[in-house]
Parts: C-alpha cells; structure tokens; sequence
C-alpha cells in the first residue's frame, strides 16, 4: 500500500498491535518518547487526547528516517465532563466503572501519523452506553481481567463489553483504542 515506506507504531499497546495486524500493515514497534504526558488545564478536553498524540510523535527519541512513517495515539474517556484515564491499581478500576454504570460516555482517539515531509493529526469519538453494572459484575471483572492497562479501565473486547455495553454510536476498533478504519484511509491516501 505504501510502497519503500516503514511503518512504525510507537505504543507499547497490544490492542493497538492487534488492530494494525488485522488491517495487514506491515509495522515494526517503537514506543520510546521524551514527551511529557500533561495537557493544559484549560484546554478543552475532546482535544486532549490529539494533543497528546502529536507531544508523543514530535517527541520520538529520535529522528525518523525518510522513508519511516510514526504513527501514534492516545485514548480518553470523557464521562460527566471529566476525563477518565488508566486506573492505578484494581480499587481505582471499580471507582472508574461505578462512575461508567447506568451511562453513555465518550471514547475519544487522537492520532498522529508523521513523516519527514507530512504531518496530519486527528480526533475520532465513539460514544459508548454502558448499562447498570451490580457490584458483583464490576467485583468480578476487576479481579479476573486487572483492567488496569486500559482508558477508563475496560476493554470493550473483553467480558464487561459482551455483558455491559448495550449500544456504541461510532467506531467499535476506535474504542479498542485505534481508529484503523481512519488510518488505514489516511495510510492509503499518503
């Protein structure tokens, strides 16, 4: 698709690994940045994760060679006006899906896909409906699945999303956390 180009996506992810596998993209994994993952306080927050995406590709440990191209990404839940990241251990994980319980949140991707020449950076937002989760649902997915790896601290993939969303308006993947249906489009067009 993209001929005497490398494709390198830089995170550590391995849904992230997984979604450009199945979009059969050859790609080889680099995920080391000296970008500093803070934001403004005042920016809005739909915009963050895009903001983030950009910090970590204009910050990649070294310079790309010209026939690479660095694809990075970061992933938020926005829930009641709050941004909802990686819980610290597996109590914060059950906080998080307590707050998620009973509503419809968003799950915003930014993306940056760089080259020596070209730069684009976007934003793709699914909205996610997750229906009342018992204490002993949210009890049993902590402990079994260790969320702690994941924005907002689930993975639509895994038992909580089979049991617990009830409706996506958006992009299934870009909740995985990589909107490949838009890269790959980005990717073909470059």
């Amino acid at each position: 698709m993209i001929e005497g180009k490398k494709i390198i996506l830089g995170s550590k992810s391995p849904r992230r690994r997984e979604l450009m596998q199945g979009a059969d993209l050859e790609f080889t994994v680099d995920s080391k940045s000296l970008f500093d993952e803070h934001f403004p306080p005042a920016m809005d927050h739909i915009q963050v994760p895009e903001f983030i995406a950009k910090g970590k590709s204009e910050h990649f440990h070294r310079q790309l060679e010209d026939d690479e191209i660095l694809i990075t990404a970061d992933t938020m839940v926005l829930v009641d006006g709050k941004i909802i990241g990686k819980p610290k251990d597996d109590m914060e994980a059950a906080r998080m899906l307590e707050t998620l319980s009973g509503k419809t949140h968003i799950v915003a991707t930014g993306v940056c896909i760089r080259d020596n020449g070209k730069q684009i950076s976007f934003t793709d937002t699914t909205e996610v409906k997750f229906e009342k989760l018992s204490a002993s649902e949210i009890e049993y997915y902590v402990s079994k699945f260790h969320p702690t790896d994941k924005a907002g601290a689930y993975g639509i993939q895994e038992w909580i999303g089979h049991i617990g969303i009830s409706a996506i308006n958006g992009s299934y993947f870009n909740v995985m956390g990589l909107p490949i249906h838009r890269i790959y489009q980005e990717l073909r067009n470059w």
